[in-house]
């Protein structure tokens, strides 16, 4: 009888690189969600900082336009500074799988007359 003492080697080989690249795709889509929840952040906070500014310069309640337009955009306004003639904005997006040390990402800006 022949016997063969690697039989089988290739499919636990196999298997084990299915798994490692099962884990790669896995960090990598994490990383990717963490980077469209950031520009989500950061475009709100954009848009945010812009319609508080306008608001402020109107006369009206610059934060209220500010959260408004952030929670409009997917966010969640974390903070709402006015720094001299300028409004300060921070927002914030949670991550829907998040991991340890990560659960929400933030996105700041700045915005005044010109």
């Amino acid at each position: 009888m022949d016997e063969r003492p690697e039989r089988g080697a290739a499919t636990a080989a196999v298997v084990a690189l299915v798994g490692v690249l099962l884990v790669v795709a896995l960090a990598g889509a994490t990383v990717l969600a963490a980077a469209i929840a950031h520009r989500t952040a950061q475009a709100a906070a954009d848009l945010a900082a812009l319609a508080a500014a306008t608001t402020r310069e109107r006369g009206g309640d610059a934060c209220a336009a500010a959260a408004d337009v952030a929670e409009a955009n997917g966010a969640v306004l974390g903070g709402c500074t006015a720094v001299g003639d300028d409004v300060q904005v921070t927002t914030s997006v949670a991550l829907a799988h998040p991991v340890p040390g990560l659960d929400h990402v933030t996105g700041r800006a700045r915005a005044g007359p010109s």
